[in-house]
């Protein structure tokens, strides 16, 4: 943070962002990059820019020499210790020990070194001043044990530290570097960042795909578990969409590329769970906040215990310089601060590689902290490809007369509804022709001109407001709604031509999704729906949501979603991410359906389930759960051992090493908790239990 505040305050720089856990610095405006390595070089970090990165394949391999100091400092501590006890001279152990502290605690020193004169009290500056105030009061072999454990904890808490990094790396290589295209009559492998829009990639069985596109040759299965979840391929052929880091199975394709390197959808993931994982969740910034007070206070108190015993009670000083050093050392909350950004940077991870976007760690939070899910219908509850089951036409129309023109009125409009009357018209093979004056009524229906005639087509509600009683088709009306269908009346201005009814069905997973919400603590399940009363009361039974709401134009999901927030608090929505935008943004959490390929629904909801899989939100309600837990468990560790080693100091129970075991024990422990988070798997016969 205080790097970022350094970094920011450069003249030109508007703002800047660190995000440790992809050891990224993002800058806005306008800087020297040398005045920010400098700055860098005071904070004790190292800034290169991206595109002076070089390929992981061709990075030399580091020599470790912190490992190799922390062992040298290991073996050089035994021999000093064993010296000693075996009643060698002090000039011998001695320097032995000093030597061990130098050796383990060389790199730290350095970082002391730099960060003091800015008055930045780090742990590397206590352990600093802990090892040579011990070295001053004559306590060699606590200094040396001191810088030796701290060099071995800070290695052991990188290498925790890299495993929830890896977790982000993991996803980065999920896509091939290059890809196979066609170039005229050869064929060329390039490196994916020179391959445009427009190319033509060759896929081999058995590969990789290395860029979003569409298939213009071929057929195969494409497992699409990088980017869904997916654990079952799905078959594909010619014009079918594909995403850069899906396996081809067993089928040769040729694909058209769609997008560039830095715009396919996989490319957009790893540039969500990285923003995502940057992002301070509330709990995250209450500990910041917590140690920003803690930390002082410890360390005033560690002055305290220093000089008001020897000087206003007469103790000697060398015991308590000791009990304050020891004090110093463990003020530094280390565990405290790591204890929450670690669970949310591996549930987030977690989350993406099973086709689960989640955007930060306040959604993540949220999550776990719903009573109520508010769900929109159509695509999300049920499957979006709704088709026609009836037609009842009155005043002596034929069935395929009255579906032909209620298609040719549908020709223009783009509406679900509307595509399965064209679809069911073009079955029959109808000619359809486009009618004049198309308009669409938003949430009532639409009208145009066929055969010079005015034609409407919509719901009750429209003939309602023409003034045009539907007596005539009354009876079939309800008998269809109560068969839980949507039903559309057509007619003109003067007269009731018939009805056509449309049936969208159910998602498989739906009703099994909505038990396991309940199982998982979800009090309050809701679907929100235009159709009318009957239709939605029919569906809400087949799906067993708690309760619906009806007839609602697009606008009136919103007011829905803000009286279910008034009234159960923490509300989330799930829907496609397109149409319900704004019911998404104003809920709780806004949960995007089946948005693979869809941009849109990537910017618009808080959490995107990449699959048309419903199933996945059991999953990320127990995840956020599991990380709200681990959250509490470690600040509650932290704390606790933190008083019991302040506590340990005043009777002199608390030696340094102790010391230092105490505050990186605990950060390591309260990391490989966290890490835990990693391992929460999808229940995957929460898909399957109603096939």
């Amino acid at each position: 943070m205080k790097f970022e505040k350094d970094v920011a305050a450069l003249p030109g720089v508007t703002r800047a962002k660190v995000n440790f856990m992809t050891n990224k610095l993002v800058v806005e405006g306008v800087s020297d990059i040398e005045a920010i390595r400098q700055l860098a070089a005071q904070h004790n970090y190292k800034v290169q820019l991206a595109c002076e990165q070089k390929p992981q394949a061709i990075i030399r391999p580091k020599i470790h020499w912190e490992r190799r100091r922390a062992v040298a400092s290991g073996l050089t501590l035994a021999i000093a210790y064993g010296v000693e006890k075996l009643g060698g001279p002090a000039m011998v152990f001695i320097p032995l020990y000093i030597a061990a502290m130098v050796l383990g605690g060389w790199g730290n020193f350095q970082k002391a070194a730099r960060s003091l004169p800015r008055g930045s009290f780090n742990m590397s500056v206590l352990m600093s001043l802990a090892a040579i105030g011990a070295l001053a009061i004559g306590q060699y072999e606590e200094g040396a044990s001191v810088a030796f454990l701290y060099a071995i904890s800070e290695m052991l808490e990188a290498w925790t530290m890299e495993s929830a990094r890896r977790s982000i790396r993991e996803l980065m290589d999920i896509a091939p570097k290059a890809a196979r295209i066609r170039r005229g009559a050869a064929e060329v492998e390039i490196p994916v960042e020179e391959i445009r829009v427009g190319d033509i990639m060759i896929i081999r069985p058995g590969e990789k795909i290395a860029m979003d596109g569409v298939i213009i040759k071929g057929q195969s299965a494409v497992n699409q578990a990088a980017i869904t979840g997916e654990a079952i391929p799905v078959e594909k052929g010619p014009g079918a969409e594909v995403f850069a880091g899906t396996l081809n199975t067993y089928g040769a394709l040729e694909v058209r590329v769609t997008k560039l390197v830095q715009d396919t959808t996989i490319a957009k993931i790893i540039h969500m769970v990285e923003e995502a994982q940057g992002q301070r969740a509330p709990s995250q910034a209450f500990v910041e906040k917590f140690a920003a007070v803690y930390t002082p206070i410890v360390m005033a108190l560690a002055v305290g215990v220093v000089f008001i015993p020897p000087l206003f009670f007469g103790y000697e000083w060398t015991p308590w310089i000791y009990r304050g050093l020891a004090l110093m050392v463990v003020s530094c909350p280390c565990a405290l601060v790591v204890s929450t950004p670690v669970a949310i940077v591996s549930a987030i991870a977690n989350a993406a590689k099973n086709g689960v976007l989640i955007k930060g760690g306040v959604y993540l939070e949220a999550m776990g902290t719903l009573s109520a899910i508010a769900f929109d219908k159509t695509g999300t509850l049920t499957k979006g490809e709704p088709s026609v089951t009836d037609i009842f036409s009155v005043g002596g129309q034929t069935e395929d007369n009255l579906l032909k023109v209620a298609a040719d009125i549908e020709a223009r409009s783009e509406h679900p509804l509307a595509t399965a009357i064209v679809r069911a018209a073009q079955a029959k093979g109808l000619a359809i022709h486009p009618a004049e004056d198309f308009v669409a009524i938003t949430g009532s229906g639409a009208r145009g001109t066929v055969e010079g005639q005015t034609v409407y087509i919509g719901n009750p509600r429209l003939f309602a407001e023409l003034g045009l009683s539907i007596a005539p088709v009354a009876e079939a009306v309800r008998r269809l709604q109560g068969e839980g269908k949507t039903v559309m009346i057509m007619g003109t201005p003067n007269t009731i031509l018939g009805v056509i009814a449309v049936a969208d069905a159910v998602r498989e997973s739906s009703a099994a999704t909505i038990a396991a919400l309940k199982q998982a603590g979800i009090r309050h399940t809701i679907m929100l729906t235009g159709d009318n009363n009957t239709t939605a009361r029919a569906m809400a039974a087949r799906v067993g949501v708690d309760e619906f709401r009806a007839e609602l134009l697009p606008q009136e999901k919103m007011t829905a979603v803000q009286e279910l927030i008034n009234k159960y608090g923490q509300v989330a929505m799930v829907g496609d991410g397109i149409n319900d935008a704004p019911a998404l943004a104003l809920a709780t959490v806004g949960v995007a359906m089946g948005a693979a390929g869809t941009d849109t629904a990537l910017e618009t909801a808080d959490i995107v389930l990449m699959a048309d899989d419903l199933g996945k939100l059991a999953f990320v309600i127990r995840l956020s759960r599991q990380a709200l837990a681990v959250i509490r468990q470690n600040i509650v560790f932290s704390l606790v051992i933190k008083a019991l080693a302040v506590l340990a100091v005043f009777p002199g129970w608390l030696t340094l090493w102790l010391a230092i075991l105490a505050d990186m024990g605990a950060t390591i422990l309260v990391t490989l908790n966290s890490l835990r988070l990693l391992q929460v798997k999808p229940q995957q016969e929460v898909g399957r239990q109603s096939s």
